[in-house]
């Protein structure tokens, strides 16, 4: 009979058992799971308003979020949209070349521009929302409607969370001690 090989992990004394790391799977794991859904459903509306209107993600996002009559700075559009701040500037950059929004200088801080909707701007909200409104019924369609409550409970308690966890100070990384001879 052929001697038989041990694997490292079965032995429980072995430290490469214990510095083996658990299994990740992603298709199970729920960041990526979400990110996945996100930007499926961002895509899906995307291609809607790209066609028609000419518009990104990330102007759509803009024009949403200053759609409501709101005047911003770039910062808290970021912050709203939860979009870094290169991405903003990028997207009100074209915004600007292309008429979309406005922007002012504030009253008590010059430094800091604010932006708001052109009147076209504006019309191409008013045609997008009804059309992003219908696609997020049909999206949750497949849920009942105590399932559609118990999701926006479940995400709303999940977003507090990583508020939470995001405002935390990050943990300072352990020195690695020098291996026993």
């Amino acid at each position: 009979m052929p001697p038989t090989r041990r694997s490292r992990s079965a032995s429980p004394n072995s430290t490469a058992a214990l510095a083996e790391p658990p299994a990740l799977h992603l298709t199970r794991f729920l960041p990526y799971r979400l990110s996945v859904l996100a930007n499926t459903v961002s895509h899906t509306l995307a291609k809607l308003y790209e066609k028609r209107f000419g518009i990104t993600i990330p102007e759509w996002r803009i024009i949403a979020v200053l759609g409501g009559g709101e005047t911003m700075s770039a910062g808290e559009i970021a912050q709203r949209t939860a979009m870094d701040k290169v991405q903003v500037s990028r997207a009100i950059s074209r915004m600007l070349e292309s008429a979309l929004i406005l922007r002012e200088s504030g009253d008590t801080d010059r430094r800091k521009a604010l932006l708001t909707l052109t009147p076209k701007a504006l019309a191409i909200y008013a045609e997008i929302v009804p059309m992003a409104l219908t696609y997020e019924q049909e999206v949750t369609d497949a849920l009942s409607i105590d399932e559609r409550a118990q999701l926006d409970t479940l995400l709303s308690k999940l977003q507090a969370r990583a508020e939470q966890l995001a405002a935390r100070p990050a943990p300072v990384a352990a020195q690695s001690e020098p291996a026993e001879e």
